[in-house]
C-alpha cells in the first residue's frame, strides 16, 4: 500500500527547534524523523525571531543530519502574535461567515484588519437548528510574525505548505495517540520555555485557550539568580546532570527553587481552569495532560495534580505511532519525545490543507 503524503512538522520554538516526519502505512503512522536542535537563549523571543540566520543555520542542519527529502512543512504559531476566540454566530454558510468576519473583525480582536491573517471555522455539531445559531473559531494572526516565519523556512531551502497553531497541533497529536473521548473534558497544558498554552475540550471540540506568561524559563532563572551562575550551567543544574548534584545542600537548595516556580506555574494553570469553569459551568474536568521541554522539570506535575485536584500525567506524542527500534533510540524517544508534541501534530498535516 502507498504511503500517504504528510507534510514534515517543524516547530520552531523559543529555544530549541524540533522535526518531526511520519508516513501513513497501513492504516498507521510510521516515523521517519525525529530531532531536536537548540538555539542559543534570546534567538527567538516572545514568538519573534531576533537572529534568522541561526534559526536557518539550524534547520538546515536538522535536515542534513536527519536525511530529510521532503522539503513540504508545516509550521506552528502560538503565543502574543495569535489570538484565538471563540464566537456563536446565526447559521451561515462559509463565505457568507468569511464576510461577515471581515467586515465585524475589529469588535473580536485588536488589531487592524490590514495586519493579520485571519481564518474561521465552524464547530462541527454545534450548529443549533432551533435557535439558527452555530459555534464559530475565529484565529488571528500576525501577517509580520507569519511572514517572518515563512520567509525562514523558505530560506532554509523548504516549502511551507501550512501554518498552524501550536495548540491545535498538539489536540491533533493527542487525538492520533489517544481518541477523541467526547463524553470528558480535558484539559491539554504545552508548558514551553516562555509560555504555558491551555487549550480545553469538552465532547471532543476545543472550548478555550489561553496562553500563560510563565514557563520553563523561570525555572532556570530562577536557579541562576539563587546560585550566580550562568543560564548554560543553571540548565544543567535544572536537569540534575551538574557534577555538584552530589552535594546534598546543593541538591536541598535546588529542590526549594523547583518547588517554588512549579507552585507558581501550577497556580496559573489552576486558575486558568477555574476561570473556565465558572464561564462555562463545566468543572468536570477528568484528566490534564502535559506536555512541552519544561513539563518533565521535578515536582511540577504532581504541583498541577495537586492544585488542580485532577488526575495529571505527560502527553505521550508516539504512544501510537510505529517506531522502527532499528532506527531510532528507544532511550531518546523515552526521554525528549515530550519535546515533539507540536512537532507531530504539524507532521499529522497534509501539503494542500488551508493556509493562512
Amino acid at each position: 500500500m502507498a504511503s500517504e503524503s504528510l507534510a514534515i512538522g517543524l516547530d520552531i520554538g523559543s529555544t530549541s527547534i524540533k522535526l518531526v516526519g511520519l508516513k501513513k502505512q497501513r492504516n498507521r503512522y510510521v516515523l521517519e524523523h525525529f530531532g531536536i536542535k537548540y538555539i542559543p537563549p534570546e534567538t527567538i523571543v516572545d514568538g519573534a525571531i531576533m537572529n534568522s540566520s541561526i534559526v536557518i543555520q539550524s534547520i538546515q542542519e536538522l535536515i542534513k543530519e536527519l536525511r530529510v527529502k521532503r522539503k513540504e512543512v508545516a509550521i506552528g504559531i502560538g503565543g502574543n502574535s495569535v489570538i484565538i476566540k471563540k464566537l456563536t454566530m446565526p447559521t451561515m454558510s462559509y463565505f457568507k461567515l468569511d464576510e461577515t468576519i471581515a467586515s465585524e473583525m475589529q469588535q473580536y480582536i485588536p488589531f487592524d484588519t490590514k495586519d493579520v491573517f485571519l481564518d474561521t471555522f465552524i464547530l462541527p455539531g454545534k450548529e443549533d437548528v432551533a435557535t439558527g445559531q452555530m459555534d464559530v473559531v475565529l484565529v488571528a494572526a500576525k501577517k509580520e510574525v507569519v511572514n517572518d516565519y515563512l520567509s525562514i523556512v523558505g530560506e532554509s531551502g523548504l516549502k511551507p505548505v501550512v501554518v498552524d497553531v501550536d495548540v491545535f497541533a498538539i489536540q491533533n497529536c493527542f487525538y492520533a495517540n489517544y481518541g477523541a473521548n467526547e463524553n470528558d473534558t480535558i484539559a491539554l497544558i504545552n508548558i514551553g520555555a516562555e509560555v504555558v498554552a491551555i487549550n480545553i475540550i469538552r465532547e471532543g471540540v476545543s472550548q478555550f485557550t489561553r496562553d500563560v506568561h510563565i514557563g520553563g524559563q523561570q525555572f532556570t532563572e530562577e536557579i541562576q539568580k539563587h546560585f550566580n551562575i550562568s543560564f548554560d550551567e543553571a540548565e544543567t543544574f535544572k536537569s540534575g546532570s551538574h557534577e555538584k548534584r552530589e552535594d546534598l545542600l546543593i541538591q536541598e537548595q535546588i529542590q526549594s527553587s523547583l518547588e517554588k516556580i512549579a507552585e507558581q506555574v501550577a497556580g496559573e494553570i489552576q486558575r486558568s481552569l477555574d476561570f473556565y469553569s465558572g464561564t462555562n459551568g463545566d468543572s468536570g474536568f477528568s484528566k490534564v495532560y502535559v506536555s512541552g521541554g519544561a513539563s518533565k522539570t521535578p515536582r511540577l506535575i504532581q504541583a498541577i495534580q495537586d492544585r488542580t485536584r485532577t488526575q495529571t500525567e505527560m502527553i505521550r506524542p508516539f504512544k501510537e505511532i510505529h517506531i522502527d527500534p532499528k532506527r531510532f533510540n528507544s532511550e531518546f524517544i523515552e526521554n525528549m519525545g515530550m519535546l515533539g508534541t507540536v512537532a507531530v501534530g504539524l507532521a499529522l498535516r497534509r501539503p494542500g490543507d488551508k493556509l493562512y
